[in-house]
């Protein structure tokens, strides 16, 4: 399998935001989410998101993506309304951040094709981080579950112990739990494991590249293309 992994400006690209858009949805309604603030299209209009998407090598299918989203006067991030109804000591946390200092990684999701390979689960959040240091944000924020809490660990990731229940939340929906995340550090990324750092600061000095990589599902290949 070769798939190809593509940072893009958002409204510069609205064909692929839409097909990010359907995807994303159509992930969310498999588990019965129908209402989560990462899915409101109204960020679609906002000059500061970059896509993150994986597609076909030949562009004409979509298998997932995620959303470098950033903080802006006009635009709060994701998780800020979908925390405040439960924790509002997240008005106090953000104040530390002026407008485009902090960012957050969002809307992660990938298909049942690409099921199995890790697609959503570390590479896309491995360039995510990658992304972001390549925009000179001071911050990256972000939820998870519980399945992928080891992995954004590694990748340098703390736990915002002071929000939430010791950082957690019910999130998207009752049952399921989130935890809230961040990077303080994107240039230097001091809490990742050397391995993943040393996998990050690759992504930013050769933001495209071609990648051969092993799965439980088995090998396959990541075209890189995180240029902004």
């Amino acid at each position: 399998m070769r798939v190809r992994i593509r940072a893009v400006r958002s409204i510069c690209d609205t064909t692929t935001t839409n097909k990010y858009i359907d995807g994303h949805f159509s992930v969310l309604e498999s588990y019965g989410v129908t209402k989560v603030t990462s899915a409101d299209r109204s960020w679609a209009e906002n000059p500061n998101v970059y896509l993150l998407v994986v597609e076909s090598e030949d562009g004409s299918k979509v298998y997932g993506g995620g959303r470098v989203q950033i903080k802006s006067g006009n635009y709060n991030l994701p998780l800020e309304p979908a925390i405040i109804e439960k924790d509002t000591r997240i008005v106090e946390y953000m104040a530390q951040y002026e407008d485009l200092e902090v960012a957050e990684l969002c809307g992660v999701w990938n298909s049942k094709e690409v099921a199995g390979y890790g697609i959503g689960s570390i590479f896309l959040i491995r360039a995510g981080v990658a992304v972001a240091s390549l925009l000179n944000l001071k911050c990256l924020m972000g939820f998870c579950s519980p399945f992928t809490l080891q992995n954004c660990q590694k990748l340098g990731f703390g736990i915002i112990e002071g929000l939430g229940d010791s950082g957690t939340f019910l999130y998207p929906k009752e049952g399921l739990i989130a935890t809230i995340l961040d990077i303080k550090n994107l240039k230097d990324l001091p809490n990742a494991k050397e391995e993943e750092k040393e996998k990050i600061f690759y992504l930013k000095n050769n933001p495209v590249h071609a990648s051969e990589e092993t799965s439980p599902k088995g090998d396959f290949t990541i075209l890189y293309d995180l240029e902004t």
